[in-house]
């Protein structure tokens, strides 16, 4: 699968991702990490950080799979509400997956101190507009389940959206835990502190098959190589359901603009972070660098040439949104792409492994939520390689 087409605007930014060399001889470790993106690079710190010996490969450059499509809007909020998620999983539960989500931004703020480069890390405002009118009484019970919950939010009414934005809404949920963040750079910044705890990573290296056994586990990679390790985790994101056998979710494609660098953002109230109740939704943020970036579009993923077929068609309606939303903005757009994300039923994310796998691991941080699920799924796999129980490993387990 091409997980994704076009220019975006990490890759504008800063480049293709680091190369690493691919494995050409056997290998043993206590884990060996499948998959070099977001997920995978949380995973890797966590285990190098509790002592581990890990090696990661992955058939790309790592890094250079779905994560650069993502536009790295750092927000606690699932695709289904609290209070919808309440009625599917109960309400504790469903409190419960948002408070660990709520948690994580605050958990990759402080992994981010303690790497060498901030990543652009910003905290932010987030606001969750209504559409139409009819969306107001779902966004008024939303706000009261989550401060129910202990979880700081407001409603704002049309005048208060008017207030801080160029454009009017009837209602919007005001969120004070939100954050953005350069996801390339978080990747090559994760990986650095790694390999400085002795990562060893291996990029253009294809997993050909594995097998698992308690306590050992044996990856055979198209090159011939045999790596042999306690622990296999599985951090390849929605390709991952072909070596699980079995289907998590649901896939689908998206679209996402950039703007060039902009003077200001009239109209854009603190350059919060922007998201809709429309479906498909709406969302956006600011750069560093002062670019706006637009997503969404989404539609059921077919193929890779009838989503990238649509591109064209997709940025131009993305940037008639952005017009309409700031008509004082001058901008030009200055790199467009389309990408392929997974979603399951409730939103949550899949983490843990299959019966009879207690050495197998998969994260799939399927949904909007992606980097937020990498640290929790990071947690979860450190204390299931470790032996230690976990509390968020029953919110997010496998067999959901």
């Amino acid at each position: 699968m091409d997980l994704r087409t076009g220019e975006t605007v990490w890759l504008l930014k800063n480049g293709p991702p680091l190369s690493y060399p691919p494995l050409d001889r056997d290998a043993n470790c206590d884990a060996v990490i499948v998959g070099g993106g977001i997920t995978g690079a949380f995973i890797a710190r966590e285990l190098v950080a509790a002592g581990m010996d890990c090696v990661m490969i992955d058939r790309r450059e790592p890094g250079g799979g779905s994560t650069p499509a993502s536009t790295a809007l750092l927000l606690y909020e699932l695709d289904t509400p609290l209070w919808k998620l309440a009625r599917q999983i109960g309400e504790e539960d469903a409190a419960a997956s948002y408070r660990a989500c709520v948690e994580a931004i605050g958990k990759i703020e402080a992994v981010v101190h303690d790497l060498h480069d901030a990543c652009d890390f910003t905290r932010r405002k987030s606001f969750y507009l209504a559409e139409h009118a009819w969306n107001v009484p779902g966004l008024k019970r939303e706000a009261e389940i989550r401060r129910k919950h202990g979880i700081a939010t407001d409603f704002l009414r049309r005048s208060e959206v008017e207030e801080r934005f160029s454009f009017s809404r009837p209602g919007a949920l005001l969120s004070h835990d939100a954050a953005e963040i350069d996801v390339l750079r978080l990747v090559a910044a994760l990986q650095a502190a790694a390999v400085e705890r002795g990562l060893r990573i291996h990029g253009k290296t294809a997993l050909k098959s594995f097998t698992s056994s308690p306590g050992k586990c044996v990856v055979l990679t198209e090159a011939g190589a045999a790596i042999t390790a306690r622990h296999l985790v599985f951090a390849t994101g929605y390709e991952s359901e072909k070596y699980l056998g079995r289907k998590i979710g649901k896939l689908k494609s998206t679209y996402a603009i950039a703007t060039q660098p902009l003077d200001e953002f009239s109209g854009w109230h603190e350059r919060s972070l922007i998201w809709t109740t429309a479906r498909p939704y709406l969302y956006l943020r600011t750069t560093s660098d002062g670019r706006a970036v637009v997503g969404g579009g989404d539609i059921d993923y077919k193929n890779d040439k009838v989503r990238d077929a649509l591109l064209p068609k997709k940025t131009a309606v993305l940037e008639k949104e952005l017009r309409k939303l700031f008509p004082e903005l001058d901008f030009e757009i200055a790199c467009c792409w389309a990408g392929t994300f997974g979603e399951t039923p409730d939103s949550l994310a899949r983490i843990g492994s299959p019966p009879g796998c207690a050495n197998v691991h998969f994260a799939l941080g399927y949904g909007g939520n992606g980097i937020t699920y990498s640290m929790i799924a990071a947690e979860i796999i450190r204390d299931a390689c470790l032996g230690r129980f976990n509390p968020d490993s029953r919110l997010f387990r496998l067999d959901r």
